[in-house]
């Protein structure tokens, strides 16, 4: 059972970028998948969540607008669309996966079953 996020480089300012997560030895669409990023010295950040069917999307205040989140069960992956990307988005970013996610706690680290490897997101002229 294995989660794996791709697709982290180095970007410039209003650049886009779209990560995946892929997962391995299990159906993801029974799961919640939500992305986090850690940013150095800082804590690590819910951003953005998408519930098992993909009916429910969740976004944090910082990526409103700019990030967005998408599934495709049929490929066991789940994809984060970043555009107008944004010096402060540099960050490594983990997926997560959520057997019973509880949305008012989306956000929350703690939520979710289980992590990927992160990827690293350098934004940067």
């Amino acid at each position: 059972v294995q989660l794996q996020a791709s697709g982290g480089g180095l970007v410039q300012p209003g650049g886009s970028l779209k990560l995946s997560c892929a997962a391995s030895g299990f159906t993801l669409d029974d799961y919640a998948i939500g992305w986090f990023r850690q940013a150095p010295g800082k804590e690590r950040e819910g951003i953005s969540c998408i519930n098992n069917r993909g009916g429910l999307t969740y976004y944090a205040d910082s990526v409103k607008g700019r990030f967005t989140i998408s599934r495709d069960n049929a490929k066991n992956t789940v994809y984060l669309q970043m555009n107008n990307m944004k010096p402060e988005d540099t960050a490594v970013y983990y997926c997560a996966a959520d057997t019973n996610l509880q949305p008012v706690r989306w956000w929350w680290a703690f939520e979710y079953d289980f992590w990927g490897q992160g990827t690293q997101v350098t934004v940067s002229s």
